[in-house]
């Protein structure tokens, strides 16, 4: 644990005074110094690289977790060894630092890179960064709610336009066949229709 915070410490130091270094004769080549000033400005303004702070610190206890298991008779040695190896890597982070500043120098202009910063660097802009993961979160849940009734009614309104189509469009139902047709002549043995005795085919 101590390592890990010796080194996450240092990593951080050297990641914020990376920030207003000069840059390479390489990054120089493509940018103006003004220019990346500006983009190291705005990368620390909106902790761009601030994922990484513990990568080297996770590398050196897993590390020095496996070696220990291999070879416990040597932890002491192994954890000082570590120690110094990792406190002296931690001057690498400020390659990344510079990595992040070119590509943000690449992509915004010198002026937008200065006014990134200086809104983050206002009190709206860190309540932007601290609190923005959160509100993402309840986005993404409402979200999610929302797709849910669209869908829900997308389908139903949908399945009740085609119910009614299908509806429309299906063959009447033929007449009932036992009734007789308009005119028809009354089965043996009914009477007439105007009420007289059935006829049984003799002549008196």
């Amino acid at each position: 644990m101590m390592l890990h915070n010796r080194v996450r410490r240092l990593s951080v130091l050297v990641a914020a005074s990376a920030v207003f270094a000069f840059s390479s004769p390489v990054f120089a080549q493509d940018v103006t110094e003004s220019h990346l000033k500006a983009a190291r400005a705005a990368v620390a303004a909106i902790h761009a690289t601030d994922p990484f702070d513990n990568i080297l610190p996770q590398a050196a206890a897993a590390l020095e977790s496996q070696l220990i298991q291999k070879n416990p008779d040597m932890q002491e040695l192994i954890g000082k060894t570590i120690n110094e190896k990792a406190l002296a890597m931690a001057s690498r982070r400020a390659d990344l630092e510079k990595e992040a500043a070119l590509a943000y120098a690449k992509v915004f202009s010198e002026k937008e890179l200065s006014d990134i910063a200086a809104f983050y660097s206002s009190e709206s802009g860190k309540k932007l960064l601290d609190s923005g993961p959160t509100v993402t979160r309840d986005l993404v849940k409402a979200a999610d709610i929302w797709q849910n009734g669209v869908a829900r009614d997308l389908a139903q309104q949908v399945g009740e336009t085609l119910a009614a189509a299908a509806k429309a469009k299906a063959p009447a139902a033929p007449a009932d066949a036992t009734a007789p047709a308009d005119g028809a002549a009354p089965a043996d043995g009914a009477a007439p229709a105007d009420g007289s005795a059935p006829s049984d085919g003799t002549q008196n």
